[in-house]
């Protein structure tokens, strides 16, 4: 049995994990953004472990929600599963920070800092990371014209690639990226043509089993199978720089300077 903490966990891919891995027997610790999301999940929160709140927006929720999940005790997974698609126009989070890059990229990089070290850590990215690019002079977007889609794509490089940071880092640790495909989410709509169910069974799977295939780290998946991401994804030197960038951006460092 494992204890696992899966963020946005109210509705589509987290939801579905969540109940996967409670029928498997595993305990499992929900997130919700607010009291009324949660409200709406009290079925599936009663058999969990435990449910955290918070706003993955705000850096200081995100920091309340690493609080609350420490507090239950070490995990031993986390799957880093919450993300926004296309928001019509950058937003500003208490931080200053596009509203893309602050859900789908700050927050998982701030919950890996501050939450207690898992042995396994799974980052959901998308096939999208393909058209991210390589440019990181301008990742929060106050330069460049807005493009939700554009920004999307580069939030999921980002994750995918500190997800192989994270495996060349810390060697102790399984840290892997996981496309589900485009699957019938409230993200992705109801015409998504990809398996809902291999969606997210590949996180779960990730997370939980003793399988030699699943025992492996800095590996980019797409249901149970291991994919080829994105060259920048594993040019370390890409990597060094982008963490650099999420440092310099959020004043939390995850590796030491310079190791």
């Amino acid at each position: 049995m494992s204890r696992i903490f899966i963020t946005g966990s109210t509705d589509g891919l987290g939801l579905a994990a969540a109940r996967t891995l409670i029928r498997e027997g595993h305990e499992v610790v929900l997130h919700a953004r607010s009291r009324e999301r949660a409200a709406a999940i009290a079925e599936t929160s009663a058999a969990a472990l435990g449910l955290v709140i918070g706003d993955l927006a705000s850096a200081e929720q995100t920091r309340s929600i690493a609080e609350q999940v420490n507090a239950i005790g070490r995990m031993d997974a986390v799957i880093h599963n919450a993300g926004i698609y296309l928001e019509r126009s950058r937003g500003e989070t208490p931080e200053g920070h596009a509203k893309t890059l602050a859900v789908n990229t700050l927050a998982p990089y701030l919950l890996t800092a501050w939450i207690t070290r898992p042995d396994r850590l799974i980052y959901l990215t998308s096939g999208m990371h393909r058209s991210g690019g390589s440019a990181l002079d301008d990742i929060d977007w106050k330069k460049r014209p807005w493009s939700a889609s554009q920004a999307y794509s580069e939030s999921k490089l980002y994750i995918a690639t500190l997800s192989a940071a994270i495996a060349r880092h810390w060697p102790d640790v399984l840290s892997n990226a996981v496309d589900p495909g485009w699957v019938p989410t409230k993200m992705g709509g109801a015409g998504a043509p990809d398996d809902l169910e291999m969606g997210h069974l590949t996180q779960t799977w990730l997370a939980t089993s003793e399988d030699e295939a699943a025992k492996v780290s800095g590996g980019y998946w797409y249901h149970r199978q291991q994919r080829q991401a994105a060259a920048e994804v594993n040019d370390v030197r890409f990597q060094d720089a982008l963490v650099e960038r999420l440092a310099g951006l959020t004043g939390v460092r995850l590796f030491p300077q310079g190791g």
